[in-house]
């Protein structure tokens, strides 16, 4: 708790910067290209978990951030981070690839369902907190959450306990849920993206 309390204080002077709008010169959102076809794991999760991929509704654009907003995108970060070892599906289940809520262990896309099922649980809409797959700089892949606000698109990451705007990671974009419906995928206009193992559903 109380490294909790002093990393809020640390970033008090963040907070401000993004919610006066001062805090970064680089584009805040990502561009979205089209539909693409989802990861193999988020399409056996739906498969297995289908009121987990329902359509959201009409999208009403970027969540307004407020300062409470904010801790408690941190909070979850933070917490989720310390509560899960991170451990491979291999190591877990036997199987590449399988995405499921973590207990204590889990791979990276499993940080980003427990975070996103608790900010949802924070009054998040789930139009607003999109699963997103990325190549880190070494050429693997990895899973972190988008939370889309009116002050950009922030980046939950098991890998830091800091929330950096998209822009400002190491990461290459390449895709992530449809604000409109969490079992479908778009595509993410980063430039640098490359085919990563995908599913093709009609």
């Amino acid at each position: 708790m109380h490294k909790l309390i002093s990393k809020t204080i640390a970033v008090a002077a963040f907070i401000t910067g993004v919610l006066t709008g001062s805090a970064f010169a680089l584009p805040a959102n990502m561009a979205v290209s089209g539909a693409t076809n989802p990861p193999i794991g988020h399409y056996e999760f739906c498969r297995s978990s289908p009121t987990e991929c329902e359509a959201n509704g009409a999208d009403n654009g970027p969540a307004v951030l407020t300062r409470e907003g904010w801790k408690k995108i941190l909070e979850v970060n933070y917490e989720v981070n310390q509560a899960i070892t991170p451990m491979t599906d291999m190591d877990i289940h036997g199987v590449e690839e399988k995405w499921s809520y973590p207990d204590a262990i889990g791979d990276c896309e499993d940080y980003v369902l427990l975070k996103r099922r608790e900010l949802i649980e924070g009054g998040f809409s789930p139009a607003d907190l999109l699963i997103t797959v990325v190549l880190q700089p070494n050429g693997d892949g990895h899973a972190v959450l988008t939370v889309r606000t009116d002050r950009g698109d922030f980046v939950l990451d098991n890998m830091r306990s800091k929330v950096l705007l998209w822009s400002e990671t190491e990461y290459t974009f390449l895709k992530r849920q449809s604000s409109e419906n969490a079992g479908r995928w778009v595509k993410l206009q980063d430039g640098r993206a490359v085919a990563v193992g995908s599913v093709r559903t009609e």
